[in-house]
């Protein structure tokens, strides 16, 4: 797919994909999502992608749902199409067997902020703004945003951000769980990468087992959650890259992962 609103670059281990309309502040189009969608695709089946970095160009890192595109007189079996499509997408970044590291490099706000939440990491730099400001126009976020914030920061964080609809600035962010980590504006890429790459030097099998462990535990119960974690722990023991981490451990050298 030829991509006119992101940008999808590899690097040694991972790939960063940059939302490209900085005239729009990276509002998200339909156009965006479809690019979104093949870009995640390209990512969960590279053998040398390990881990994404999503950012935006300019000002914003996304400013929301491109509303010059939305119907003010759709129906609402219409808006819960729009709502489970968006949904959906989200759903399948949260759910890429990668790491994936949001750089929040501006405006992150109603579509912006559902998305960085979808992410397993929030780097924030300094002038990043988040918010999910969707009661002020009448609605409510419809991609996952009110589930994933009140699971993140907690029902009483959740519900101040969605009653009052204001925006939340990077130190806050980081104070309430929003960001895991807030750096100087201009090394938020150097330094998202740095931490990227104090990932993916890690064992890929491990790194999805860990992802889908406290993701997918989360939704268990602890019992459970114990279970599951000792089946992945089983199936991780069969692997490759486990005899390797093993064997590199002994030999005192650096483990070469294949993800197998």
């Amino acid at each position: 797919m030829e991509y006119q609103e992101i940008l999808l670059e590899e690097k040694e281990g991972y790939a960063i994909l940059t939302f490209n309309k900085p005239d729009k502040l990276n509002a998200l189009s339909e156009r965006m999502k479809q690019e979104l969608e093949d870009a995640i695709r390209v990512v969960d089946e590279s053998s040398t992608i390990r881990g994404l970095i999503i950012t935006g160009a300019g000002r914003g890192f996304m400013a929301g749902t491109d509303l010059s595109e939305i119907n003010p007189d759709r129906s609402a079996e219409e808006t819960k199409e729009m709502s489970l499509h968006g949904q959906t997408l989200m759903n399948k970044l949260e759910e890429l067997g990668k790491p994936v590291i949001a750089a929040v490099n501006g405006y992150a706000l109603g579509g912006g902020t559902e998305l960085a939440l979808a992410c397993d990491l929030r780097v924030a730099g300094e002038k990043a703004v988040f918010g999910v400001p969707e009661a002020d126009l009448g609605v409510a976020p419809c991609y996952g945003g009110t589930q994933r914030l009140a699971r993140l920061c907690g029902a009483g964080v959740a519900k101040d951000l969605l009653f009052t609809a204001r925006k939340v600035r990077a130190d806050e962010a980081l104070r309430i769980g929003l960001a895991n980590r807030v750096v100087p504006q201009e090394s938020l890429m150097e330094e998202t990468e740095n931490l990227m790459k104090s990932i993916v030097k890690n064992g890929p099998c491990a790194l999805k087992a860990c992802k889908y462990l406290v993701d997918k535990g989360l939704d268990m119960s602890f019992a459970d959650g114990l279970e599951y974690e000792a089946e992945l722990n089983g199936q991780l023991g069969a692997t490759e890259d486990s005899k390797e981490g093993i064997k590199a451990f002994f030999e005192k050298r650096p483990p070469v992962f294949q993800g197998k």
